[in-house]
């Protein structure tokens, strides 16, 4: 009877051998899993609690405002940045500040090296293209007599050199003309010159004197040419009208140069000089640039606009350049030495003093007040407070901006003025 009983017992612990086996083993193997992912845990956890403590979250264009938990913000569209609490952030000075590197970088900051550029100044003047005045030609009537035939022409006509103006008759040199044609056959080359000198003074041209004696034939009539081109500007002439000796008829300005005055402010007036470059750019032609020399400054001031006139001569050899015209100048002045020099858009000028981000390396950035000499195209020239090489921020100065507010960044002054002097070139 027991060893019936023992049978079914020993039978059911021989099925629950396996199962408890099994599940023993699965439980140790648990375990040392656990102890080999606890201090992996562990080393990982390790520098997340190292990490940059988060004091709040902020909008670059309006640090003031301060946010709990990141995200969007409700002013820009653009992420919310952390304001860390780090060591490092509790190292930095009222002269310094760090920008992280993620956030210089999705704005687009640039920088700039400090350079040295020649020491010259330029200024942006305006002016209006004239006719040049040396260049004229006055057409006059050297005897006396009749207009036979005259040309077309009117006030503001374009010519070219040798263009008829008018005929004239001159009944003056016919007994003069015959004188020189009866001499002639003398062979006599005094009577002959004195002859020829006669009809010069009477005004007959030499071509029509040569013709005379190659012909034999008297000429009376005299066609007036226009002696270079240009533009008429004055035509005084009419048929039928009865000429005196050394009457004008015509006068005419050539366009072979043209005058460009501008007016330079009284204040800007060290710029101007005799041979100094000049950059023109016309408002007809907006892609061309023609390059000019100062040929004379005038002496008078003009009391109204207190400036002075300031003439350049310009070739015109196509006759693109019409007198009347408007034109955009830059003076440059004589290279002087050099001096450091940073892009304009780099300065921000307060009000009461002109500063500059430097960039001093591994994120770190300042404020340094600087003084200002002047510009040169879209460079400033500066006289104090930076060296060459140093590096500026030229865009992104408001990310900069918003993080000195944070934390009360000072700029660096510049020393009293009588310890700099004035030279504006180190």
């Amino acid at each position: 009877m027991k060893v019936q009983q023992t049978k079914p017992l020993l039978g059911l612990l021989i099925i629950l051998l396996p199962v408890i086996g099994g599940g023993l083993g699965w439980w140790l193997a648990m375990r040392q899993q656990a102890e080999i992912v606890e201090p992996a845990k562990a080393q990982t956890a390790a520098p997340a609690v190292a990490q940059q403590k988060v004091l709040y979250w902020y909008d670059p264009m309006m640090p003031q405002q301060h946010f709990e938990q990141p995200g969007k913000s409700p002013f820009m569209d653009m992420e919310l940045l952390p304001k860390y609490a780090d060591a490092e952030s509790q190292q930095q000075t009222n002269s310094a500040i760090k920008i992280d590197p993620v956030a210089t970088q999705n704005i687009g900051m640039r920088l700039a090296n400090v350079s040295r550029l020649p020491l010259s100044r330029q200024i942006e003047v305006t002016g209006l293209i004239g006719f040049d005045e040396r260049d004229v030609a006055i057409v006059q009537t050297r005897s006396a007599g009749f207009v036979g035939r005259v040309w077309p022409l009117a006030v503001g006509d374009v010519l070219k050199a040798g263009q008829p103006l008018a005929e004239i008759l001159v009944p003056g040199w016919a007994a003069a003309q015959q004188e020189l044609l009866a001499v002639r056959s003398f062979a006599d080359a005094g009577l002959l010159a004195a002859a020829r000198e006669r009809l010069v003074l009477l005004g007959m041209p030499d071509s029509l004197i040569r013709q005379l004696e190659h012909s034999g034939v008297v000429q009376n009539r005299n066609t007036i040419s226009a002696p270079i081109a240009g533009v008429v500007m004055a035509f005084e002439v009419r048929q039928g009208m009865n000429l005196m000796s050394g009457q004008t008829l015509a006068r005419i300005n050539g366009l072979a140069t043209v005058w460009l005055d501008v007016a330079v402010p009284e204040v800007q007036a060290d710029v101007t000089g005799l041979g100094n470059s000049a950059l023109v750019r016309l408002a007809a032609y907006p892609q061309q640039t023609l390059e000019g020399k100062v040929e004379q400054i005038l002496p008078a001031l003009n009391e109204s606009s207190r400036s002075i006139r300031v003439r350049i001569a310009l070739k015109n050899p196509r006759q693109l350049l019409r007198p009347g015209m408007s034109a955009q100048v830059s003076l440059m002045s004589r290279v002087q030495g050099t001096a450091l020099a940073v892009p304009t858009e780099a300065v921000i000028r307060t009000g009461k003093r002109s500063l500059v981000m430097l960039a001093n390396g591994a994120g770190r950035f300042s404020a340094q007040e600087i003084q200002i000499a002047h510009e040169v195209g879209d460079q400033t020239l500066v006289s104090a407070g930076l060296e060459e090489g140093q590096q500026v921020v030229v865009s992104g100065q408001f990310l900069i901006d918003s993080e000195a507010s944070l934390n009360s960044l000072e700029a660096h002054s510049l020393p009293k003025p009588e310890q700099f002097g004035t030279q504006v070139a180190p």
